[in-house]
C-alpha cells in the first residue's frame, strides 16, 4: 500500500473546499450563543450586587487636604465617607471646605425691612424711591398688609366757542333777531383725586388676597359765558355782561372690596369677586360703556392669563351735571347694566387679542321727572314731544379685537343692539330696537412716526314715526378714538338748537345720539347715526415730547330724525371736517408730570350750515391741561 507524504496531504487539503454548515444549524448556534451570554451577564451582576444592609466596599474618595479640624466625617447618603489627602503631595491651594459658624446678623421684623440694616431710611416724598410705606414697599401692619396712596392734580383751562341758543327772555342782545349766539365760554377746572388702597398678600406674581379701595374726588369749577342764561336756567348775578357758574363738588369714583377666592393653576390663574363702586370698560376703546358704578363683578383668568373673563351687574348712580362725578348721596337710578365678556389673547394671531361681549341694559325710568343741576329737564327728554319718556330693554352683542398683526397695529369693534322700548306716541305700543355699530383704527409705525387711519359707522333711524328704532346709541361712551378729547366734535357737547333741550353729541362722545346728556339722559335709539373717516399721525419728536395731528370727516348716517325734530326740510348729511393739533410733554419721561396743549376747529359742511347757519364763525376748542401724579 502506498503511503501519502506530508507534502501530498497538505496539497490535497488546500485543494478541497471547507465543509458547508446548513442555514438552520447556523441560526441555532447563534441563538444558543446569545442565551449563554445573557445568563452569564445576569449571574455576574447578581454576584456583585449588595444588600441594603451590607456595608459599602467603594474605595474612599480623596478630595482635598486634611482640614485642621479633626473628628469631622463628611458622607453622602449611600456613599463612602470622604477621605482627605494626608500625603505630602496635597496641594494646599485647593479650596477647602468651610466649617466656621455663620452669623445671622441683626434681627429684623420682616424681610421688607432688611435694607434698613444697610442704612436705607424710610421716606415718603419721592414715589419712585424705594422703601416708601405710602407706596406699598413694606407692610404697614402684620406680615403682608400693605398701603398705597395716589394723589392726582388735574388742572384745566379751556376756552371754546360753538353755537348756543340765545336766551330770549334774558339776552343781552335785545336788538338782534338771530336765535343763535356764537357761544364763547371759558372753563377753569381744578380736580384733586386721591386713591387709598389697603391690600393683603404677596403681589409679585399673583393678585392680592384682599383689596380695599377708596377714591374720593374734589372738583372746583368756574365757567363764564358771554350769553345770559346758557349756563343755568335761572339768571345768575353776573349782570348784563354774561353768565358765571361756580361750583365745588365732592364725588366718589371708587369704593370697593376685592376678595381673591382661589388659584386654579400653578401659574396663578385665579377667580376673584369685587363689590362696590368700581371702574368697568365693556371694550378696548370705551365705545359702549366706560364708567365707575356700584355693582358686583366676578372675574378671573385661565390658560396662563391668556383668557380673561368678567361677569358683572351694575346699578347706575346719578351724577353731577357739569363734571360727571358720582354723587355722594348714592342716589341710584332705575337703570341696570349686566355684562359678560371674554378676552382671548393670541386667539388667531400672535399679539392680537379678541373679545366677545354681551351687555344688557334695563331701564325703567319712564315715569320719572328729573332736572339737572342747571335747571334743565334731563328725563324725560324734550324730544319729538314735551315728554319723550320710555322704558327699554336692549341687549348689545359685541366682538372686538386689539393688538398688532406684524407691524400693523389694529383695533376693531362691532356691536348689534337688539331690544324693545315703549312708545308713548301710540297706545300700548312698542318700538323694536335694531341698530348696529362698527369701528376700526389701524396704525403703522415708521421709526418715530405712527400713521393712523380711523373709521366709524353707526346706523341712524330712517323714520322716527314707525315702530322701529334703528339708531345706535351707547350706554355711557367715552371713546379713546380718532384723537379722543383733542377732537372738537368728540369733546364739545354741541346742542341741537330749536329741537328740544338735547345735544347732537355729548361731552366726550362721538355718537350723534340726541340725548339730554349722557350723565342723566336715557339712551336714544331714534337718532341720525354717525359716520366718521379720519387720518392721524403721531410724532415722537423726543422721548419727552409727542405731537399729534388729526383730521376727521363727519357725516350723519340718516337725517330723518333731525328733520322731524326741527320741523325742517332736508338736512344734508355732511357735518364737516374736524381738525386738531395736540402736544404732550413729559419733562422726566414719566407719567408723574404730564403737560398737554391742544387746539381743534370744525370746518362746517352743508349739514352743519343747515343747522346753525352759514354765516356763523367757525367753532373752536382749546385745552391747556397739567396732570401731576404722586
Amino acid at each position: 500500500m502506498k503511503t501519502m507524504s506530508a507534502e501530498d496531504f497538505d496539497r490535497l487539503k488546500s485543494d478541497q473546499p471547507c465543509p458547508i454548515i446548513s442555514e438552520q444549524r447556523s441560526r441555532l448556534a447563534f441563538r444558543l450563543a446569545i442565551t449563554i451570554s445573557i445568563c452569564w451577564s445576569h449571574l455576574s451582576f447578581s454576584e456583585v450586587q449588595l444588600d441594603d444592609d451590607e456595608p459599602l466596599t467603594e474605595e474612599p474618595v480623596l478630595i482635598s487636604c486634611q482640614p485642621e479640624q479633626s473628628g469631622i466625617a463628611l458622607q453622602r447618603p449611600g456613599k463612602a465617607a470622604i477621605q482627605y489627602d494626608t500625603s505630602d503631595r496635597c496641594e494646599r491651594k485647593l479650596v477647602e471646605p468651610f466649617f466656621g459658624r455663620l452669623e445671622n446678623g441683626p434681627a429684623v421684623p420682616d424681610r421688607w425691612r432688611i435694607v434698613q440694616a444697610l442704612g436705607y431710611k424710610e421716606q415718603i416724598l419721592n414715589p419712585y424711591a424705594a422703601h416708601n410705606p405710602l407706596k406699598g414697599d413694606l407692610p404697614v401692619f402684620g406680615k403682608d398688609w400693605f398701603f398705597s396712596l395716589t394723589g392726582v392734580s388735574d388742572s384745566l383751562v379751556e376756552p371754546r366757542r360753538f353755537p348756543l341758543p340765545v336766551g330770549v327772555a334774558t339776552t343781552n342782545r335785545a336788538g338782534d333777531y338771530d336765535l343763535i349766539t356764537e357761544g364763547r365760554s371759558l372753563i377753569l377746572n381744578q380736580q384733586l383725586l386721591t386713591e387709598f388702597v389697603l391690600y393683603k398678600g404677596n403681589t409679585t406674581f399673583k393678585p392680592p388676597d384682599w383689596e380695599f379701595r377708596f377714591i374720593p374726588v374734589l372738583n372746583l369749577q368756574r365757567v363764564t359765558a358771554r350769553e345770559l342764561a346758557v349756563l343755568k336756567v335761572v339768571p345768575d348775578r353776573a349782570g348784563r355782561d354774561g353768565s358765571i357758574r361756580t361750583e365745588t363738588r365732592l364725588g366718589i369714583q371708587g369704593l370697593f372690596a376685592d376678595k381673591h377666592l382661589w388659584n386654579v393653576s400653578d401659574r396663578y390663574d385665579f377667580d376673584s369677586i369685587r363689590v362696590g363702586i368700581q371702574p368697568f370698560t365693556a371694550d378696548f376703546r370705551g365705545f359702549l360703556f366706560q364708567d365707575a358704578q356700584p355693582g358686583i363683578r366676578w372675574f378671573g383668568t385661565r390658560k396662563n392669563n391668556r383668557i380673561q373673563y368678567n361677569l358683572a351687574w351694575f346699578r347706575r348712580l346719578e351724577k353731577f351735571t357739569n363734571n360727571g362725578l358720582n354723587k355722594i348721596d348714592f342716589d341710584l337710578r332705575d337703570d341696570d347694566v349686566f355684562a359678560a365678556n371674554l378676552y382671548w389673547q393670541d386667539l388667531w394671531v400672535l399679539g392680537h387679542t379678541a373679545q366677545f361681549t354681551i351687555v344688557h341694559n334695563r331701564n325703567r325710568e319712564r315715569g320719572e321727572f328729573v332736572f339737572d343741576d342747571n335747571g334743565v329737564i334731563a328725563r324725560p327728554a324734550s324730544l319729538f314731544s314735551e315728554r319723550f319718556a320710555r322704558d327699554y330693554d336692549v341687549t348689545y352683542l359685541g366682538f372686538n379685537t386689539d393688538g398688532h398683526i406684524g407691524r400693523l397695529n389694529l383695533t376693531t369693534s362691532f356691536y348689534a343692539a337688539l331690544g324693545d322700548q315703549t312708545n308713548d306716541r301710540f297706545r300700548d305700543s312698542t318700538d323694536r330696537i335694531e341698530s348696529f355699530f362698527t369701528a376700526f383704527e389701524a396704525g403703522w409705525d415708521d421709526n418715530w412716526i405712527r400713521y393712523r387711519v380711523s373709521g366709524l359707522y353707526a346706523t341712524g333711524d330712517d323714520d322716527p314715526y314707525d315702530q322701529r328704532a334703528g339708531g345706535f346709541d351707547a350706554i355711557f361712551e367715552n371713546p379713546l378714538f380718532a384723537g379722543a378729547d383733542t377732537s372738537f366734535w368728540i369733546r364739545q357737547p354741541v346742542p341741537l338748537i330749536g329741537g328740544g333741550a338735547v345735544g347732537i353729541t355729548g361731552r366726550n362722545g362721538v355718537l350723534n345720539s340726541l340725548r339730554s346728556s349722557k350723565e342723566h339722559g336715557q339712551s336714544n335709539f331714534i337718532n341720525p347715526g354717525t359716520m366718521l373717516l379720519g387720518l392721524g399721525v403721531d410724532f415722537d419728536v423726543t422721548p419727552e415730547l409727542r405731537v399729534t395731528l388729526n383730521a376727521n370727516q363727519l357725516w350723519f348716517e340718516n337725517t330723518s330724525s333731525i328733520s322731524a325734530v326741527r320741523n325742517q326740510g332736508t338736512v344734508d348729511k355732511n357735518l364737516g371736517l374736524d381738525l386738531s393739533l395736540s402736544l404732550t410733554y413729559r419733562p422726566q419721561m414719566i407719567q408723574n408730570v404730564v403737560l398737554r396743549a391742544s387746539g381743534a376747529t370744525m370746518l362746517g359742511g352743508a349739514g352743519y350750515d343747515n343747522l346753525f347757519g352759514a354765516n356763523e364763525p367757525d367753532p373752536y376748542s382749546v385745552v391747556l391741561n397739567a396732570v401731576l401724579t404722586y
